[in-house]
């Protein structure tokens, strides 16, 4: 596909990084030259330089034959610009980022009205994600699937746990507990493992279950699953208010530490239920006697990674059981400080670049399925898809034990009707299923990908 991004930064970056891996023909747009030219050098794209909601800027990029433009900057008002008028010039497909909590109250309707295939909102998707980490704080990462009907869950097995040693076709007889084992990482080694894989302490395990399964399952298999009832949170900026919006209503106490006078004030009018605090997350003294060894969760927001991480290893020392959750949008720190298990990573430009490579992927699909859901379950080693079966697919009706599956792909659920099947070698797939497949394998755009 002929795809044009708008916007350089760390968004933006992103999606060209992942579209550009996917295969896709890329031209970028940025006002700074050297921008310009350091993503021109790192990635196999054309780089214009220029502002995006320019008719002729976007002509130079070759609008009239682009399939998608995907308008990205610092600037909603400047990406809906861009989205106008790539719709008018080139009659493609548009997606905007749109951050501000002012246009996400109203983004049905800028969606329809300026007729845009898609909005996204990194802030407002990272907050959703760790709302879900606090209700479920055993877990390292949660991806929903169905609607909601069915999870994939990550954690860790303890050294003690009953499941570690263990062969996964065993785990059954050991433990009851309706959830399917379809991934584990091991070092930085990932299996989509058989009956015969043989678990560790240690390892990284995902699961697919249904919402009210996953709980009794961690129970036995050692995991604290304790609700959070209070959560401190470092940095009052965007992310910040969306995730506090969401969990007023989820009963959990928010306390908000920024150090700017000005946005506290912003946040005490818009957040009234919330407790904010203004201070220097960097004053330990401060931290303790705002209740760090004691809260339920620790939730680092701030702009800055280093800040995060650092803020996060003091948390992680000073109050044992509490969640961390520690948001950082350069993924190669991420493989820097993995030995120090700081629990939860949260990286608000990734979520972003699943969700346009999902609808890009869906736009190619062929006549068998949509890709309705995807997620890096592990960054760049593995992906757990959604697909919608529709008439005239290549696996419906036959029993899986038939079908010549790809080595390293495990269908881990089917969602059909209000039901969740945990899939063995004699079930069907049928018409109409939600089906989600993990896979180590990058690229799935239809069902048929999964076949031999």
């Amino acid at each position: 596909m002929r795809i044009i991004i708008v916007g350089c930064g760390k968004v933006g970056r992103t999606i060209a990084q992942r579209l550009c891996k996917e295969g896709h023909d890329i031209a970028v747009i940025d006002k700074s030259s050297k921008v310009i030219e350091n993503i021109t050098g790192e990635l196999d794209v054309m780089g214009v330089i220029g502002n995006g909601a320019s008719y002729s800027v976007q002509s130079d990029a070759g609008i009239e034959d682009t399939d998608l433009l995907i308008a990205a900057t610092d600037s909603d008002e400047l990406n809906l610009l861009c989205c106008l008028f790539a719709r008018k010039a080139g009659k493609c497909n548009t997606i905007a980022r749109v951050r501000s909590p002012l246009y996400n109250e109203e983004i049905g309707y800028i969606k329809e009205e300026l007729g845009l295939s898609m909005i996204v909102n990194p802030e407002y998707a990272a907050a959703t994600e760790i709302s879900r980490l606090l209700r479920f704080p055993s877990a390292i990462k949660i991806d929903t699937f169905a609607r909601g009907k069915v999870e994939l869950l990550q954690f860790v097995i303890p050294k003690d746990s009953p499941i570690a040693d263990s062969r996964i076709m065993d785990i059954p007889a050991k433990i009851r507990g309706e959830v399917l084992i379809c991934a584990v990482q091991r070092g930085q080694n990932v299996e989509i493992p058989n009956g015969q894989f043989v678990l560790k302490g240690g390892d990284t395990v995902s699961i697919v279950s249904e919402p009210l399964k996953a709980r009794p399952f961690f129970n036995k298999v050692g995991i604290d699953i304790r609700k959070v009832r209070n959560t401190l949170i470092v940095g009052g900026g965007t992310v910040a208010y969306y995730l506090a919006k969401i969990l007023e209503g989820s009963g959990i106490q928010v306390r908000i530490l920024e150090k700017s006078m000005e946005r506290c004030e912003e946040l005490s009018a818009l957040l009234p239920e919330a407790i904010i605090l203004n201070g220097d997350a960097l004053d330990h003294n401060l931290l303790k006697e705002e209740g760090l060894e004691t809260c339920d969760s620790f939730v680092t927001l701030t702009g800055i990674d280093e800040e995060n991480i650092f803020l996060s290893l003091f948390a992680q020392q000073n109050n044992q059981r509490a969640k961390i959750i520690t948001k950082t949008d350069r993924i190669a720190i991420d493989e820097l400080i993995e030995k120090f298990n700081l629990g939860s990573m949260i990286h608000p430009k990734n979520i972003t670049a699943e969700n346009v490579v999902r609808y890009v992927r869906a736009m190619q699909n062929s006549i068998g399925s949509n890709v309705e859901t995807l997620y890096n379950i592990v960054e760049n080693k593995a992906e757990a898809l959604e697909f919608i079966i529709n008439e005239d697919s290549p696996v419906a009706g036959i029993p899986l034990s038939q079908l010549k599956i790809r080595d390293n792909v495990l269908i881990a659920s089917i969602y059909r009707r209000g039901h969740v099947i945990m899939p063995n070698g004699q079930t069907t797939i049928a018409v109409g299923d939600s089906v989600v497949v993990v896979t180590t394998h990058r690229g799935f755009r239809d069902i048929r990908d999964i076949l031999a």
